[in-house]
């Protein structure tokens, strides 16, 4: 998209703005995970959690962020996923998983590994899968046995990965600030 996505502008905010309020917003304590060499706007109150340079696959990240955790579950929600809300989060952050090692949103059971909820027992399985590179996100995921979330509104998952995918995210969010509650006096 040429630049860093964390700072393109949408909706005259940061991208980066949106996956941090959302999990401010249902869990209170947030981290980054991102490469060394990536290009982050000022995070105040933000913790940044630095993964390998190697793999670049968005794993590398998923299995830092388990690491640094400490036996802790991690809530993940990628840059690019502006228009997850903190109700969303909050459902996958505190669904029942049962056995199952990951929480993951999906709509007409396709995933979005980059909005889940992952538990210690899903590093060592990811931190094998580290070793084959080349393996789709979603297949690696999809292994797990997840828990699967279906999300009835389909622009949540809208990933921004074009100029086309951004005008789109604006458009929704246009159309929603136009939205005024019904307010009976």
């Amino acid at each position: 998209m040429g630049g860093a996505k964390p700072t393109l502008a949408l909706n005259g905010r940061m991208l980066i703005s949106y996956p941090l309020a959302a999990l401010s917003g249902a869990l209170g304590t947030v981290a980054v995970v991102a490469k060394r060499d990536s290009k982050l706007p000022a995070l105040a109150g933000v913790e940044v959690w630095t993964e390998p340079d190697e793999p670049r696959h968005p794993l590398t990240g998923i299995v830092h962020a388990l690491r640094v955790a400490e036996g802790r579950p991690v809530m993940v929600c990628a840059v690019d996923l502006p228009l997850a809300g903190a109700d969303l989060v909050r459902s996958l952050a505190f669904a029942e998983r049962g056995a199952a090692p990951a929480v993951v949103a999906c709509r007409d059971h396709r995933l979005q590994p980059t909005l889940a909820c992952y538990a210690a027992a899903a590093l060592d399985p990811l931190s094998a899968a580290l070793k084959q590179p080349g393996r789709p996100l979603t297949e690696v995921v999809r292994a797990l046995e997840p828990k699967l979330v279906e999300v009835p509104d389909r622009d949540q998952l809208l990933n921004i990965n074009t100029p086309a995918d951004l005008a789109r995210a604006e458009a929704i969010l246009d159309r929603r600030g136009r939205r005024q509650p019904n307010v009976k006096s």
